[in-house]
């Protein structure tokens, strides 16, 4: 013979999350409880019933009981960063010393940011990383570089000078060879 289901002291609650339940886990929940207790339902009909597996019921009529019956919030959805290094304001403060160098005609230079980081987590960290670091904190290239590093202004302004004119002018469009 089975054993008599647990929860009579929390029947009560049961009925009524089933009114007032907003999620289908907090409806599934009550529902766990009350079918084994109101209509003496197995474990394995209440889990066909619900639509879950036998295992998920006896976890939610566990948890209803353990907490008296009492419905807790729902939990919001996961959103957010999960694996995060720092918090949003501690990266703040990680940038602000860059973003100041950079705001007043510095360079931004992104693999001197990876090794502070790297010296500030103590571990080594990707590039794209820090790549999404920045991007998490609106930093954007305005405007491309208006030289080369390694250009030679001297040798362009020399052979500017020096452009040799010898090449033959343009005849115009459609007047090439052969006509």
């Amino acid at each position: 013979m089975a054993r008599k289901p647990k929860g009579q002291e929390v029947l009560k609650q049961a009925k009524e999350q089933v009114s007032r339940a907003k999620t289908v886990e907090d409806l599934r929940q009550a529902q766990a409880v009350l079918l084994p207790l109101e209509f003496g339902l197995s474990l394995e009909q209440a889990s066909k019933a619900i639509g879950v597996s036998v295992g998920w019921v006896c976890r939610l009529r566990t948890k209803f009981i353990r907490e008296g019956g009492i419905l807790k919030e729902s939990r919001p959805d996961r959103g957010g960063r999960r694996r995060e290094n720092m918090s949003r304001e501690e990266e703040a403060a990680f940038l602000m010393p860059f973003f100041e160098k950079a705001g007043k005609g510095g360079i931004l230079v992104v693999s001197e940011i990876k090794l502070a980081l790297e010296s500030r987590l103590g571990r080594r960290v990707a590039l794209a990383s820090v790549y999404n670091l920045l991007h998490r904190h609106h930093w954007r290239k305005v405007a491309p570089d208006k030289r080369h590093s390694k250009a030679d202004v001297n040798v362009q302004e020399e052979w500017k000078k020096n452009f040799p004119s010898f090449l033959p002018k343009s005849t115009g469009p459609g007047r090439g060879k052969g006509e």
